[in-house]
């Protein structure tokens, strides 16, 4: 057994017959038969087509692709739902599959039931399920629920109890599709703690998302599934990238078009940013450190959307009341900025830079795609809403 990989795909390809016409009754098919009409036969879809990708134990690994890309088939395939046509596939160690989550619950039991059914499924004994019982129901908040069918449950309700049994799986790898795709803003914050607390173990997390925040910010590399096979394999930033080219023909052009990227000396650090956003405001606060007295420093910031797209910004020069920062050697210094939150429904992170207050080509450091939150203004439909004044004439 190589000790060194948690996974090794090699040459995967899965194929799927599609019939043309589906007769699924014996009355149908003589009906066919008899009226002379002629089979139409099958048609072969090659969903992935050669995939070779070896991952390392600890390795916390992204996969990026467009709808149809052939994502959650490999998922599938890692997680023996599916066979491959040809190749092969070497798992060292236990592997649990976070994909399509609550597969495997009865809606005509309580969710109590389900959890003990469930956790049986996952390999648990009645007695660990009896001791991890109140763990899994408070995780997912469902404390008042739990007498209640599941067929009464909100879809979001059967994930967040889905997803509160399955972490609790002793696995050494996990496989997460799009688990976050379904839940409020606080189940996809406790998702994101899971997250974090994972980096810090020895788990081999491979996770599948539409979020390029998400993979920016948790996985240590990402590869791009484009038409059945492996496009690019990278980190995870420069994963993202490529993704995103997808989208906008664009893109590359205005990369050519770019002017020479700025200097970073690092004379000056970002050594963390945290973000906490409320119904009426968003306060995203940084630290910096320095090894020398710093003068005259100046913050810049911008929230971006889920497509990485920018949809705010400013600077501490620029705001009601503008600073000059200052900084001690060797000393954190906190710069808080607070904004009223006139952000629309969605995910968002931040860019922040730093660096001296006149701009010359070169800055001490910058952050991107870090901090993300989730907003749930419903009411607002557009990122940005402008004061305005509205003149109407009859002439």
């Amino acid at each position: 057994m190589n000790q060194e990989y948690a996974l090794r795909i090699k040459g995967v390809k899965k194929t799927f017959i599609l019939p043309h016409e589906k007769e699924d009754s014996i009355k149908l098919h003589f009906i066919s038969r008899f009226a002379g009409r002629k089979r139409h036969g099958n048609t072969k879809y090659h969903a992935l087509k050669g995939v070779n990708l070896d991952i390392k134990k600890g390795e916390f690994i992204g996969i990026l692709g467009r709808n149809g890309a052939g994502k959650s088939t490999l998922l599938k395939t890692i997680a023996r739902i599916y066979q491959p046509s040809e190749g092969s596939i070497e798992v060292h160690g236990k592997l649990v599959p976070f994909i399509e989550l609550g597969v495997g619950f009865n809606p005509n039991l309580s969710g109590r039931d389900n959890v003990y059914l469930n956790g049986a499924m996952l390999g648990f004994s009645t007695k660990e399920i009896d001791a991890l019982y109140d763990d899994i129901v408070s995780f997912a908040e469902l404390e008042a629920f739990m007498d209640q069918k599941l067929k009464n449950y909100s879809s979001g309700m059967q994930v967040r109890l889905a997803f509160s049994l399955a972490i609790r799986a002793d696995a050494d790898i996990l496989l997460l599709d799009e688990v976050l795709a379904v839940g409020d803003a606080a189940f996809q914050q406790k998702c994101y703690d899971y997250f974090d607390s994972l980096k810090d173990s020895d788990k081999t997390i491979i996770l599948v998302s539409h979020s390029v925040n998400v993979i920016r910010k948790y996985c240590d590399r990402a590869v791009l599934i484009e038409d059945g096979k492996v496009a690019y394999d990278g980190t995870a930033a420069e994963t993202v990238e490529r993704y995103l080219d997808l989208f906008d023909s664009n893109r590359k052009k205005k990369k050519k078009d770019e002017k020479p990227a700025e200097q970073i000396d690092k004379e000056v650090i970002i050594t963390d940013v945290k973000t906490v956003c409320t119904a009426d405001k968003l306060t995203i606060t940084v630290e910096l450190q320095s090894q020398d007295d710093r003068e005259n420093l100046k913050l810049a910031f911008r929230v971006l959307n889920a497509a990485n797209r920018v949809v705010a910004g400013i600077n501490t020069q620029s705001v009601l009341n503008p600073v000059l920062i200052d900084l001690k050697a060797k000393q954190t210094t906190r710069v808080r900025l607070t904004m009223p939150n006139i952000l629309g429904n969605g995910t968002f992170s931040v860019d922040v830079r730093v660096g001296p207050v006149v701009y010359t080509g070169t800055i001490h450091d910058k952050v991107s795609g870090v901090a993300e939150f989730v907003n749930e203004k419903e009411e607002v439909y557009y990122p940005v809403a402008l004061p305005a004044k509205v003149d109407v004439k009859v002439k």
